[in-house]
């Protein structure tokens, strides 16, 4: 039976910093692609600074949904059946992605191939209009259904739900990623995060994992350090504008010497360097939250012989990483139910987005489906 064209609904930023609810057509997919019929999607920073990307853009790219239909080729995936989506699409074959780098993958623009005649690699299967639209990381899961890559997707155990699965995708595997791949995090060390937000809490839980002796939550609001203790923060540290006084205060927890590992998860620029000054000689900082825009270092900070690292997606190997985050949740280790605060309908966005930014919430989703 030939599958045919599918229109629903979907959030479509502007590129001027607006969005709002429009009808999309969905093709069916071509070899080696899926089409997903979403069910949850996670909110986060980085989709309200999509707004101002390149548009119009199906936004969204942190979401879980039933698989809808196979092109040719696809093997270990059938119609109905739960799946994760990650944004970090390895193509398997280059460089990077033979040397466990899947996220980091040289050809994964290359081969989202051009369809309709379009000249993006973003553009395919989509269209607003009749023309071929955006969409955000090639995923666009703020959106009924999405075509996307074998690749990009990971079939979910029938025992964990869409929703809060969805989050798995984006911030948890960032932050549980950036501890266990990226700074190999190990038992009876002592590690500072800056910023209890989406991410920051994730790397607190895998360095709970990981069996850290020493983990400092630090944050400007209070409530946020109260949920960091439940996911395993030792100590709490609220910031305030003494950059000193916070240095000293993370001295005094760590022996007086500094941290064996600084994560900074505020997505603020101007922290981005902060880490450095809470490590150790000898140890280790990890920009975790992808901050943009100018940032001050001073040489010296560098001093003496600590690692500044800035890692993309927590180094996620989607083979290797997705099923570990899964048993980590079945077995009562990662906890997942409790970052989601807030749920809503796709057409509540703009709320989800004012939740977020006035922190209200900590972790939104929109239940699409």
């Amino acid at each position: 039976m030939k599958l045919g064209t599918l229109t629903g609904p979907a959030m479509i930023g502007n590129g001027q910093g607006g969005f709002a609810l429009d009808l999309i057509e969905v093709d069916p997919p071509g070899p080696g692609e899926v089409r997903i019929a979403m069910a949850a999607a996670g909110v986060c920073h980085t989709d309200h600074a999509s707004l101002r990307w390149r548009g119009p853009l199906v936004l969204g790219h942190e979401g879980a949904g039933h698989v809808e239909s196979v092109g040719p080729d696809v093997q270990g995936l059938e119609p109905g059946q739960p799946v994760l989506l990650n944004w970090a699409i390895p193509c398997g074959h280059c460089f990077q992605c033979r040397h466990d780098g899947d996220a980091l993958c040289e050809r994964t623009h290359e081969l989202d191939v051009p369809r309709l005649g379009t000249s993006s690699a973003h553009e395919g299967a989509t269209r607003l209009r009749g023309r071929a639209v955006l969409r955000s990381f090639h995923l666009g899961t703020f959106a009924s259904h999405t075509v996307v890559r074998r690749e990009a997707v990971t079939p979910l155990p029938a025992t964990l739900r869409t929703d809060p699965a969805c989050i798995l995708g984006c911030a948890v595997m960032t932050g549980v990623g950036s501890v266990v791949n990226v700074a190999a995090v190990g038992y009876d060390e002592t590690v500072a995060v800056v910023g209890c937000g989406g991410v920051g809490l994730n790397v607190i839980q895998a360095a709970r994992l990981a069996g850290a002796r020493t983990i400092i939550a630090i944050d400007r609001v209070a409530a946020r350090l109260e949920r960091a203790r439940g996911f395993g923060a030792t100590h709490a540290v609220l910031a305030g504008d003494d950059e000193e006084a916070l240095i000293g205060a993370v001295r005094a927890l760590s022996d007086g010497r500094g941290v064996d590992h600084a994560f900074e998860a505020t997505g603020v620029a101007a922290l981005a360097f902060l880490p450095l000054r809470l490590a150790r000689n000898g140890g280790q900082a990890v920009q975790v939250s992808g901050a943009h825009g100018p940032a001050a270092l001073e040489l010296p900070q560098l001093f003496w012989n600590k690692r500044y690292v800035t890692p993309l997606y927590g180094g996620c190997v989607p083979a290797r990483d997705f099923p570990r985050l899964f048993d980590w949740v079945e077995r009562g280790e990662l906890e997942l139910d409790a970052q989601v605060t807030h749920r809503y309908p796709l057409h509540a966005l703009d709320r989800a987005f004012d939740d977020m930014l006035s922190g209200r919430s900590h972790k939104g989703v929109l239940r699409i489906a």
